[in-house]
């Protein structure tokens, strides 16, 4: 026989709680989803690519290349705003790779996060000539 205690049990299990999602993750995710597109070079502006690898070449600095460089977000409980600054390759559509970015930034932030995008700015801020050397080739007199 059941006794009936007076306790209610009830309500959806993703009711009974509230999930906060950092910045720094929806960040992470949106520079991962931006990297993704074809013709994205780097994330950051060239200043902000040099000064990260000059810090990941200092013992303890960090964990390799920041997966936020070029990227800042604002969640809020159900939305997100994504700015990024990217680099693209010479050769491609510029309007293309910026829509791609988009479309994949929005999927991968609504698909993981569970945020609605409401937009996403972004600043090509170089291109990246194919005779170019990388930033962290630059500083080097010999090999």
């Amino acid at each position: 026989m059941t006794e009936n205690t007076g306790v209610k049990r009830g309500g959806a299990p993703e009711s009974r709680g509230r999930t906060t999602i950092a910045d720094v993750v929806v960040a992470k995710i949106a520079g991962m989803a931006a990297r993704d597109v074809r013709g994205v070079h780097a994330l950051g502006s060239g200043s902000a690519r040099a000064m990260g690898s000059m810090r990941e070449r200092v013992p303890g600095a960090g964990s390799g290349r920041s997966a936020t460089r070029g990227v800042s977000v604002e969640v809020g409980e159900v939305q997100a705003a994504v700015d990024l600054e990217i680099v693209v390759d010479y050769g491609v559509p510029i309007t293309d790779v910026a829509g791609e970015v988009r479309e994949n930034v929005v999927s991968a932030v609504e698909r993981m996060a569970g945020r609605e995008v409401v937009e996403v700015n972004i600043t090509v801020s170089d291109v990246k000539l194919p005779d170019e050397e990388e930033e962290e080739e630059e500083g080097q007199r010999v090999q």
